[in-house]
């Protein structure tokens, strides 16, 4: 399965190299305030670097990890500071209380959200940003396995292990703003890690 996921990642970078793959999500920059200027940032799911991109202008150093290796060669080839990881986020190790910044865009996998909450260092910022199940409306085609359900996000960091984590610092869930050639419907969570 890993090499079918790889396969077609990178067969989608390269038929449909897109410039939005490339831009920062709305979401990193309407709370660039909380970001540190320096510091070390993992970017799962990174794609073509383009929120990578935008924490490495703001002095952070950044590992990026995807399982694409077209997407991370693009990426590394724009952003020579990168440290581009290919990888099956499926079997990949977050170290605990290493990382002041964590971004997980686009893509979803229910038993790593502990393990990123605990790869913050006390103080760290994460920001999470998955599709609903609101999407199958109009992409059917969609597993809904990859698909958050109604609330979903917010209640799994406001319950069980996660509660005493994070410090929710924002969450927004409906239409997405930046969807305007195609609708997408998101669920979006800043936090912060407790001391």
């Amino acid at each position: 399965m890993p090499d079918d996921a790889a396969a077609r990642w990178n067969l989608r970078y390269l038929e449909e190299p897109k410039i939005s793959f490339e831009q920062p999500r709305t979401l990193l920059l309407e709370h660039t305030s909380l970001l540190p200027n320096d510091g070390l940032a993992l970017d799962l799911a990174m794609g073509l670097g383009g929120n990578a991109r935008f924490l490495l202008q703001r002095g952070l150093r950044v590992i990026g990890v995807d399982i694409s290796s077209v997407a991370a060669k693009h990426a590394k080839s724009n952003l020579p500071s990168l440290m581009a990881v290919v990888a099956d986020l499926e079997h990949f190790y977050i170290p605990d209380n290493q990382f002041d910044v964590i971004i997980d865009f686009l893509y979803l996998q229910r038993d790593l959200w502990l393990p990123i909450a605990n790869g913050l260092k006390n103080g760290g910022i994460l920001f999470v940003e998955c599709l609903t199940d609101e999407m199958l409306s109009f992409h059917p085609e969609i597993n809904p396995v990859y698909l958050l359900q109604p609330d979903e996000l917010y209640q799994t960091f406001t319950q069980g292990e996660l509660v005493d984590k994070l410090e929710i610092l924002y969450f927004h869930q409906g239409k997405h703003p930046e969807s305007s050639s195609h609708q997408r419907v998101t669920a979006s969570l800043v936090a912060r890690r407790n001391a």
